[in-house]
């Protein structure tokens, strides 16, 4: 019989309220006679010809149950909240583990395991008893001067998809160098994983596609999802990000080829919020796209096909959020990307009682607007029920800031939900939302139709209204206009102006723009980044209102506490945290957000403060709650160092 204790892979070491226990699962299943398990490893003499060491194990009869390396889970989880198979994060970092998942991984196939190469970085030891020897050339370097040679070749590109396609590359190859690049060089690298490049490999991933990153459910899968997710190697998932590629930033349908968004994501999960790499999973559901250009593209990868609706959309849906629950429990965290607005609000709506959701795009953006108003009032004074706020965009970003800014100011002020949005305008393509609309216009626009005569153009609109805050979700760029900027410099000694729009391209003005129209007074940030402006001898520094300062460490705080529905105090609770991050030195230089560099402090004290919020509530389900649950969100975040093998 075999018997694999997890003592003889790893020694414990136990955080405060963050424990780690392993223990073998009852078995289950009976191995067929005659059995072998095949070890990859130097252990012993007994090797068959490729290296490998045979334990010869047989079955006496029906009756005989053997327990696998397989059947070995854990009750409790570490780093980033995933069951800790391998025994890697509950070992120290100086302590040897064992580079195993249902072998252990030796020789070529070790080069090739994206999860366990180290490349030029294995010791002579680790060479020798791996059988490397040959299979690399004889030098041994260290991580860190791996990631000075890697920073050293992508700063040779030119094009920014050519650096897009380097770092993919190296996901694919060395996982922990991949993470440990980004996360010493967070800043240069954010805009290369993710916005803005990620909408151009988006819009060309059909040319650029090498190999799966994700799993695609397309209509073909319908009625089989649930088989489908089991195809997926790992098994212990803890967050999904999900596409259906209809609205892809602000670069419309992009079918199948929206892929990039949740690899994107998933990839600052793991960076940013230090969730486990093999705890996350990509999604794309294919339905099609109304994309003619990628219909008749021949590189396309996706359906062939006008993209479903109605109730067959409704259905491939729903199968797959019933699949995800029976195939990860109901604590795992998935968040919908990217879907167009009338069904990004009735999925959140349909399945927010019923599963573990959150939309980026409604929840994430609005979270971390409103830190950024709430640090803003440092410059402007008073609180947000003083100001007036008006919003040029309609659709899932920005009804869904609108909401929590006037939930924010409900709680605050101790007023009615309906009172507090009173001083809450939006404009959409026909012009300022008002009540004589209201027959018209979609169900999530209803409560923002105020009464007012019917204004068309947008600087009408800031004349009429008076805003205080200008805010821009269109998706379309130059719409900030320098009328409307002046106009708002006008009427206020420090506008407070966010062109919140994606890609670089679709922002509604430049930070340039912005700061040199306002004669420097603009309070300005971005949802893609700018560099530093300086105008008449000042440099101001625009901020960038992106949603990978809140989702990393509110997907944190969701797993660390096993909270099972989102509830909106949570995003309350994400933006006050971001906003207690400004020092009086990013004050100085009129910064609304924190440097990025200290962006996983960030996401543990983030995380900390929704898994409170959440056992405030009731909705955590792993009890007892940790007495420090910033120092829990801290230990159990996944380190990208090497580890070293025996």
């Amino acid at each position: 019989m075999i018997s694999l204790s997890p003592s003889s892979f790893l020694n414990k070491t136990v955080v405060p309220g963050c424990s780690t226990h392993l223990f073998l699962r009852q078995p289950r299943t009976l191995i067929t006679p005659p059995a072998s398990l095949r070890v990859f490893s130097s252990l012993g003499s007994n090797r068959d010809p490729n290296g490998s060491l045979l334990i010869e194990t047989t079955a006496t009869s029906s009756s005989s149950l053997e327990t696998s390396a397989a059947d070995i889970v854990p009750k409790s989880t570490v780093s980033g909240g995933v069951q800790d198979v391998y025994g890697e994060d509950a070992a120290t970092e100086d302590m040897p583990i064992t580079p195993w998942s249902l072998s252990v991984a030796s020789g070529y196939t070790l080069l090739r395991d994206p999860h366990h190469n180290k490349g030029l970085a294995f010791s002579h030891r680790e060479r020798d008893a791996h059988y490397l020897r040959g299979l690399l050339p004889p030098t041994v370097i260290s991580q860190d001067l791996q990631v000075k040679k890697m920073m050293h070749t992508l700063r040779q590109y030119q094009v920014p998809l050519q650096r897009y396609m380097a770092m993919m590359d190296l996901q694919e190859t060395n996982e922990r160098l991949f993470y440990k690049l980004l996360i010493d060089h967070v800043e240069e690298l954010l805009p290369v994983v993710y916005t803005p490049t990620v909408g151009e490999a988006c819009q060309k991933y059909g040319s650029i596609f090498l190999r799966p990153q994700g799993l695609f459910i397309s209509l073909k899968e319908k009625g089989k999802i649930h088989e489908v997710l089991r195809n997926w190697p790992e098994k212990n998932i803890q967050v999904i990000v999900v596409t259906d590629g209809e609205r892809i930033l602000g670069l419309g349908d992009l079918g199948c080829q929206g892929m990039g968004i949740p690899v994107g994501k998933l990839s600052l999960y793991t960076a940013l919020g230090g969730v486990r790499p093999s705890a996350c999973l990509p999604v794309t559901i294919d339905v099609g796209t109304n994309n003619e250009k990628l219909l008749n593209d021949e590189f396309y990868i996706g359906l062939r096909q006008r993209r479903a609706t109605g109730e067959e959309y409704s259905e491939l849906m729903h199968e797959f959020m019933t699949a995800v629950k029976q195939n990860y429990g109901e604590k795992v965290v998935i968040q919908f990307e990217d879907f167009a607005n009338h069904n990004a609000f009735d999925l959140l709506a349909k399945y927010g009682t019923t599963h573990l959701v959150f939309n980026d795009d409604i929840q994430g953006t609005a979270s971390v607007v409103l830190a950024g108003l709430i640090a803003a009032l440092r410059f402007v004074g008073g609180s947000l029920s003083n100001h007036r706020f008006l919003f040029l965009g309609a659709g899932e970003a920005g009804t869904g800031i609108a909401e929590l800014i006037a939930l924010e100011i409900s709680k605050k002020s101790h007023i009615p939900l309906e009172e507090a949005r009173k001083n809450i305008w939006l404009v959409d393509s026909k012009g300022l939302i008002v009540s004589s609309r209201k027959e018209s216009i979609q169900h999530f626009k209803k409560p923002w139709a105020h009464d007012h005569e019917p204004i068309r153009e947008l600087v009408d609109a800031v004349k009429a209204i008076k805003p205080t805050v200008l805010i821009g979700t269109s998706g379309v760029g130059q719409t900030f206009t320098q009328d409307v900027v002046e106009t708002m410099a006008e009427l206020n000694e420090k506008p407070i102006i966010l062109s919140l729009s994606n890609p670089t391209s679709q922002s509604e003005c430049t930070a340039e723009q912005a700061y040199t129209w306002s004669q420097g007074r603009a309070i300005f940030a971005s949802g893609s980044p700018f560099a530093p402006v300086e105008y008449e001898g000042k440099t101001f520094v625009p901020g960038q209102a992106n949603n990978a300062y809140i989702f990393p460490g509110f997907g944190l705080g969701l797993i660390m506490s096993g909270t099972i529905r989102v509830h909106d105090d949570m995003l309350l609770a994400a933006s006050e945290a971001l906003a207690e991050e400004l020092m009086e030195e990013h004050y100085e230089k009129g910064m609304i957000y924190p440097p990025f560099r200290n962006i996983r402090k960030i996401s543990a004290r983030i995380a900390a403060k929704v898994a409170a919020k959440a056992y405030e509530l009731g909705l955590a389900t792993r009890l007892p709650q940790p007495k420090e649950l910033e120092q829990c969100a801290e230990s159990s975040m996944y380190s990208p160092s090497y580890r070293s093998y025996r």
